[in-house]
C-alpha cells in the first residue's frame, strides 16, 4: 500500500501514530479553556495574558503558538476605548509638581500611589468611582465609590488605603482636579506625611497606569454590562468584587514577575523581604 500512495513505511507510520493521539493544538486549546473557565473574568485574557497563565501553570509553549491558537478558535477579545477623565481643574489653587515624571515603577510597596476618578451610568444615577493604585505591582490598595465626585470621595479613597496598608510618607500622584487640591485633601496627606504629585494641565499620559486601570476594568467588566439600566447598589458590589477579589488576587498582570497577581506578587515580596533580614 506505501508503494501505491508513494510514501515511505516509517512516514506512514508515523501518520498512523498521531491519529491516535490529540492534535498538539487540540491539547493546548483544552488547556486554554481550563484557564478561561477558573474565573467568569478570565474570558478578557488576551494571547499575552494567556502565555504567562500557562507559564505559570507549567505549561512550555511559544507566545506566537498561544496566539494563533486563541485567534483560530476565537478565543480573543476586542478591545473598546475609554471616555477621558472627568475631573475638572481649579485654576485658582496652588498646584504641586509632578514628581513622578511619567515613572511608575517603584521598587517596593507604598513607594508611589496613583489616584482618580471615573464614572459609570447606572439606572439611578451616576456612580463615581475613585481607586488608589500601588505603582509597585499595580494593585488597588484603596476604593471609595459614592453618586458625588466631591473631595470626600478621593479623601475616602486615600485614606482607606493607608488603613489597609498602614503605609505613610509615600508619593500620592493625581491630576490637577478641585477634589486634589482642596485645602482638607492636602490636610488628609498631611496626616500620613504624604507627597503630593499632579500631573501636568491637560497631559492624561501623566497618569497614564491610573488610566489604563479604568480601560481594564471597563473592557473587561462594565462594558459587558448594561450600566445605565442596573442599580447602582448592585454595581457597587460588581465593581468591588471585580477589583479586590478578582483583579488584585487572581487576574494574571503581565507587568509582574511571572504575570503574578497583585498582592500575590506583594506576599512574594514581603516573605523574600523578611527571609533576608
Amino acid at each position: 500500500m506505501c508503494q501505491v500512495l508513494e510514501v515511505s513505511e516509517s512516514g506512514y507510520y508515523r501518520w498512523l501514530k498521531a491519529q491516535k493521539h490529540p492534535k498538539r493544538e487540540q491539547l493546548l486549546l483544552v488547556k486554554i479553556d481550563e484557564i478561561l473557565a477558573q474565573y467568569p473574568d478570565n474570558d478578557n485574557y488576551g494571547a499575552r495574558r494567556m502565555h504567562l497563565a500557562l507559564k505559570l501553570a507549567g505549561e512550555t509553549v511559544s507566545y506566537s503558538t498561544v496566539y494563533r491558537t486563541m485567534k483560530k478558535h476565537g478565543r480573543l477579545q476586542k478591545r473598546k476605548r475609554h471616555p477621558n477623565g472627568i475631573t475638572r481643574e481649579d485654576a485658582t489653587a496652588q498646584k504641586a509638581e509632578n514628581l513622578i515624571q511619567r515613572d511608575f515603577t517603584a521598587s517596593a510597596p507604598n513607594q508611589k500611589w496613583l489616584t482618580d476618578i471615573t464614572e459609570v451610568a447606572c439606572a439611578d444615577g451616576k456612580l463615581y468611582v475613585a481607586p488608589v493604585l500601588d505603582c509597585f505591582n499595580g494593585e488597588i490598595v484603596g476604593l471609595a465609590m459614592d453618586d458625588n465626585m466631591r473631595k470626600e470621595l478621593c479623601i475616602s479613597a486615600f485614606e482607606n488605603a493607608c488603613r489597609s496598608r498602614g503605609a505613610s510618607e509615600m508619593i500620592l500622584h493625581s491630576d490637577r482636579g478641585s477634589q486634589y487640591t482642596s485645602g482638607q485633601f492636602r490636610q488628609s496627606l498631611k496626616r500620613y506625611d504624604a507627597v503630593q504629585s499632579m500631573s501636568g494641565t491637560g497631559r492624561c499620559y501623566d497618569n497614564a497606569r491610573m488610566e489604563s486601570f479604568f480601560a481594564t476594568l471597563k473592557k473587561e467588566k462594565l462594558y459587558r454590562l448594561n450600566t445605565a439600566k442596573l442599580p447602582m447598589a448592585y454595581l457597587k458590589t460588581v465593581i468591588f468584587r471585580y477589583i479586590m477579589v478578582y483583579y488584585n488576587r487572581q487576574r494574571i498582570y503581565t507587568s509582574n514577575p511571572g504575570g503574578l497577581p497583585p498582592a500575590v506578587f506583594r506576599y512574594q515580596f514581603g516573605t523574600q523581604v523578611d527571609n533576608a533580614a
